[in-house]
């Protein structure tokens, strides 16, 4: 599985069922139109492009692009990738019908459709287990467990006030954190911004 750099946004979770089929690489999806009213989503998208870079890859029909121009519109232009599926009619195999404009969209295409649109579009793709190197440690699920984000009767509470304080989404599942915090931290920066002990 080819490993890349860049957080991929995709509209919805079955696009990213099927991207997290065919490469390692953070996929964020925005939920389709949701995203318009989403501005704590915005911000988290705003923070990861700045991180590591972002590249669009929606449908190619007409809600695909509309999406996609707002993206273009709210986010650090010179930080994001554009990937563009092409127009290839169908359905879904998970639908009664095909969609309004009867093309696949992104859960529908093939992986090396997929990964070919991705290296068009100046992916970066990496070789080894790291995305990047790091001085410090990951931050790891016991890590989380020790601080009481989870598994503890109140973790759901402590995680939206942790979440509030480092600006991040209240919405974000525990994994999500994880992986979100693992992109903006290292283990002992990220220690150090909750005022834990390590």
């Amino acid at each position: 599985m080819k490993r890349i750099r860049e957080v991929i946004v995709v509209e919805g979770r079955y696009d990213k069922n099927t991207l997290s089929q065919v490469v390692d690489a953070t996929v964020i999806p925005i939920g389709g139109f949701a995203v318009f009213n989403d501005w704590e989503k915005v911000a988290l998208l705003r923070r990861l492009a700045e991180e590591r870079g972002l590249i669009i890859l929606t449908d190619s029909d007409g809600a695909g692009f509309v999406l996609r121009n707002h993206l273009k519109s709210v986010l650090p232009k010179g930080k994001l990738k554009q990937a563009y599926i092409p127009d290839v009619h169908g359905k879904e195999r998970r639908k009664r019908h095909p969609g309004k404009e009867g093309k696949l969209g992104v859960e529908g295409m093939e992986p090396a459709v997929l990964l070919e649109v991705l290296r068009r579009c100046g992916a970066t793709f990496e070789d080894g287990d790291t995305l990047e190197p790091r001085t410090g440690k990951p931050i790891t699920k016991a890590d989380l467990f020790a601080l009481g984000l989870t598994g503890a009767p109140d973790s759901a509470a402590r995680r939206r006030d942790l979440l509030a304080q480092l600006d991040l989404p209240e919405h974000l599942t525990a994994n999500g954190m994880l992986e979100v915090l693992n992109i903006l931290y290292d283990r002992e920066r990220f220690l150090s911004a909750v005022g834990a002990g390590h």
